[in-house]
């Protein structure tokens, strides 16, 4: 993650933290971080500017609440029996055809 200054906490320094870290950025990595896909360093420098930084701990929260939400209205919904196995047969159609 880039180095920057934050417009809520202008020293960069969170809980005693010497990073500088950019509201826009922090909302830039956002998913990353809900989504576990960022480094050890970056989720320390995010979670420390989130514990700062009111405004980007709001709108971290908001997006949390939609990745829920999403997870809740679109979890467990599986293609039909009949169209998962003329899949599987179109599959197999290409891999014997490209293996000839």
């Amino acid at each position: 993650m880039t180095e920057f200054s934050c417009a809520s906490n202008p020293s960069g320094s969170a809980g005693g933290g010497e990073f500088h870290v950019d509201c826009a950025q922090v909302i830039a990595e956002v998913w990353t971080l809900l989504d576990g896909e960022c480094t050890p360093d970056t989720r320390k420098k995010l979670r420390q500017h989130l514990e700062a930084c009111p405004e980007c701990l709001r709108h971290y929260g908001l997006e949390e609440r939609i990745k829920a939400l999403i997870a809740k209205k679109c979890g467990g919904e599986k293609a039909p029996e009949s169209l998962r196995e003329r899949l599987r047969l179109e599959i197999s159609r290409t891999t014997i055809i490209r293996g000839q």
